[in-house]
């Protein structure tokens, strides 16, 4: 069983920073993708950015190049440096990680934005 565990939220002010990190445990297989979801009250969840086994991105459009994945893989880490917050950003935000044909979630981490 494969156990995400996200840290890094918070409450930081417009304009500020936050850098989100996802631990894996448990698996015995390669995790092939990571990716960081986000779901603001009232609204659906969706997708932020990921990152593949070789390294290939890709991001949201909205995050028009504020937010930048990445990961470290002897362990089994992934991070999302997240810049020029706005309040829009606030959500509770989940790791995913793909292993073999299962997909996997984290249990989320508050950030909120204050204007």
């Amino acid at each position: 069983q494969v156990q995400l565990v996200e840290s890094g939220g918070g409450l930081v002010q417009a304009g500020g920073s936050l850098r989100l990190s996802c631990a894996a445990s448990g698996s015995r297989f390669r995790i092939s993708r990571m990716g960081w979801y986000r779901q603001a009250p009232g609204k659906q969840r969706e997708l932020v950015a990921f990152i593949t086994s070789d390294g290939s991105t890709d991001y949201a459009d909205w995050v028009n190049g504020r937010f930048t994945i990445s990961r470290d893989y002897a362990k089994n880490t992934a991070y999302l440096q997240m810049n020029s917050l706005k309040p829009e950003d606030t959500a509770v935000y989940y790791c995913n990680a793909f292993v073999g044909v299962g997909g996997y979630w984290g249990q989320g981490t508050q950030v909120t934005v204050s204007s």
